[in-house]
């Protein structure tokens, strides 16, 4: 019984981390826009679209580019300073955005 109550512990406070807000997230991603559109809908097949993609895919890829297992030097550049609680909220904004259903 207790290793059940410490891994649900761990798994709540794991999920609790990842926990953005998208309202921050919108003000954080205005450099984001350029490239990916205002809302993540990007006017250009040059740069994936970023609205409805899946939060926890969009924590992991800022997470690679800002370690570097993810190479872009353009990505690079504008996740170098972003703190996890930035990287946090700009997921919640983009993930809580209607994505398209229809490519280009």
């Amino acid at each position: 019984m207790k290793k059940i109550l410490l891994i649900t512990t761990a798994m709540v406070f794991s999920a609790a981390a990842y926990a953005g807000d998208p309202t921050a997230g919108k003000e954080k991603s205005k450099a984001c826009a350029a490239c990916h559109g205002d809302n993540g809908i990007s006017q250009t097949a040059d740069f994936p679209m970023l609205a409805g993609q899946y939060n926890d895919y969009l924590v992991h890829t800022l997470k690679d580019y800002q370690s570097g297992a993810r190479k872009n030097p353009i990505m690079a550049g504008q996740v170098a300073n972003l703190k996890p609680a930035d990287i946090a909220d700009i997921a919640a904004f983009y993930s809580a955005q209607r994505g398209l259903a229809t490519k280009y």
